[in-house]
């Protein structure tokens, strides 16, 4: 077994215009001085980080680490969470993901796809320079406005999709490849890999890549009610990376998974700081410790209720308050008997 790293924080949730929010080496500063030991970074904010560059120059990696180093943290992992909704979007969204793309691909659908991948490959690179062996993203999701069949979905639509999902991710997949990186896809409503089921179809579609691994976040698993530990048993191979989440489901006779078209506040399922919520953080760490999980615990903060900062300073001891420094010795060697072949014939009563 091995001991899980942590705590970290993704940055994307506290980035802000003030101080210490608004640069990356004071933010890290703040996050070290609350006790946190790594950061997820948002390669889509330049706050943070020049992804392109990072890709390109190794020099710039090297600075890049040295300084987050100095704050007495590491890099965890980057995330292209926005640039990956764009490799596949359908376009009843497009007004609302133009926002994630620059200017000038803007209301340009093929465009702002190329870019989106080009992202992506950029990612692969600069993850290789600065020594990560795992990256975040979504899948985006050209399905999702039929998650559920009414009109009812023609034959071979799903088909289709998950076709054509695979065909814009290999080649990325490829490039992680390459790199020596896993392609990590946060399971999150809203993309094609919503759940496992979803998820089995696209590895089926890319030929089972090696690459193509999980981001484990068990609060979007318990806001569709599913059993987000026999989750692991089943994914653990293929979960390279973990947002530490918390949530709650509040069913009532008026509002269900659905929410209602009611605001985070006021939904029955809805993301809470940790410790807050219904997510049962000591058997997720006990299972992925005993399934040789090597990665970082990372918190992905979001709450409708708490202060952002409050949730911040309650993380870092909440995550390491969790993490299972593991054993290397039975509990029983105390009253161990030794062992030999012949020894064990004879407690079996074998050849007397």
């Amino acid at each position: 077994m091995k001991t899980i790293k942590g705590p970290g924080i993704f940055l994307a949730q506290f980035l802000g215009d003030t101080a210490p929010f608004n640069s990356l080496q004071t933010i890290c500063e703040w996050a070290a001085g609350l006790g946190y030991k790594g950061i997820q970074i948002p390669s889509w904010d330049a706050r943070c980080i020049n992804l392109k560059l990072a890709a390109e120059s190794r020099t710039y990696a090297d600075e890049l680490n040295g300084m987050i180093q100095a704050a007495g943290l590491e890099i965890t992992e980057l995330s292209t969470h926005l640039q990956g909704q764009l490799v596949a979007s359908h376009p009843a969204y497009d007004v609302q993901f133009d926002g994630f793309a620059p200017a000038e691909v803007r209301n340009n659908v093929k465009a702002r796809t190329e870019w989106a991948t080009q992202q992506l490959m950029y990612a692969a690179k600069a993850s290789r320079n600065l020594g990560l062996d795992a990256h975040a993203t979504f899948s985006g999701a050209l399905l999702w406005h039929t998650v559920y069949p009414w009109p009812q979905r023609p034959a071979g639509l799903v088909e289709t999709g998950f076709t054509e999902l695979a065909k814009r991710w290999l080649p990325i997949l490829n490039e992680f490849e390459t790199n020596g990186v896993d392609l990590c896809y946060e399971i999150h409503p809203g993309e094609d890999l919503h759940d496992g089921v979803s998820y089995e179809m696209f590895l089926e579609k890319v030929n089972g890549h090696k690459r193509a691994c999980l981001l484990y976040d068990p609060s979007h698993l318990l806001l569709q009610c599913m059993d987000y530990l026999t989750y692991i048993d089943h994914y653990h191979e293929r979960i390279k990376m973990f947002h530490v989440k918390d949530a709650e489901f509040n069913p009532t006779g008026r509002q269900g998974v659905y929410g209602g078209y009611q605001g985070w506040l006021n939904r029955a399922g809805r993301f809470r700081s940790l410790g807050d919520g219904q997510v049962n953080f000591g058997a997720i760490f006990s299972k992925l410790a005993a399934y040789d999980y090597s990665g970082w615990a990372v918190m992905e903060w979001e709450c409708a209720i708490k202060h952002p900062e409050a949730g911040a300073a309650e993380g870092a001891p909440f995550i390491s308050k969790h993490i299972i420094r593991v054993t290397d010795k039975a509990f029983d060697d105390f009253a161990g008997t030794g062992s030999d072949e012949d020894f064990n014939r004879r407690i079996l009563g074998i050849d007397q």
